[in-house]
């Protein structure tokens, strides 16, 4: 256990976002010792899924599901705003920050809506995303956290199963 840890004190909303910002601190260990040249590497020749061939790929679909999420909320909401673009990055350094921003966007949703009601029991009031699953506001959150879990993992094996010592 971290001493002296800092938890954010706004209940549900707090967890979420703590839990939210760990995941993507772990990520960005988890990146931070590979060269550039490692990020465009094809490291899945198998899958027919154009997010998951290679580390940078799966990294910029990250960031740009980061935004996704919170997006989704405020259109829920009635703001009229974009979805954000994939933008490929370069380095580590470069995801790093990229990720920090996406998580600042997504904070910033909760310091815009302070109030906002996390669980919803009617299928009718449910947000519909865009890959057409509905969520209340709290999973979607979770389904955010987990995505970077689950990403966060696939990177660690390409690791493993791309050092020297494995091939």
């Amino acid at each position: 256990m971290q001493p002296n840890k800092n938890f954010r004190n706004n209940g549900a909303i707090g967890a979420l976002l703590d839990e939210y910002e760990k995941s993507i601190k772990e990520l960005i260990e988890t990146i931070s010792d590979i060269p550039p040249h490692k990020f465009v590497e094809i490291r899945d020749i198998n899958t027919n899924d154009e997010d998951c061939k290679s580390i940078q790929n799966i990294l910029t679909h990250v960031v740009q599901s980061g935004y996704t999420y919170a997006i989704e909320v405020r259109r829920w909401l009635g703001e009229k705003i974009d979805y954000k673009n994939k933008k490929k990055l370069l380095t580590a350094n470069e995801y790093k920050w990229a990720l920090q921003e996406m998580f600042a966007f997504n904070e910033k949703l909760f310091i815009d809506y302070p109030n906002l009601e996390l669980c919803e029991n009617n299928p009718d009031k449910k947000i519909k995303v865009r890959w057409g699953q509905c969520y209340d506001v709290e999973q979607l959150f979770e389904h955010a956290i987990v995505h970077i879990l689950r990403h966060r993992r696939q990177i660690e094996k390409f690791k493993i199963n791309h050092s020297p010592n494995n091939q």
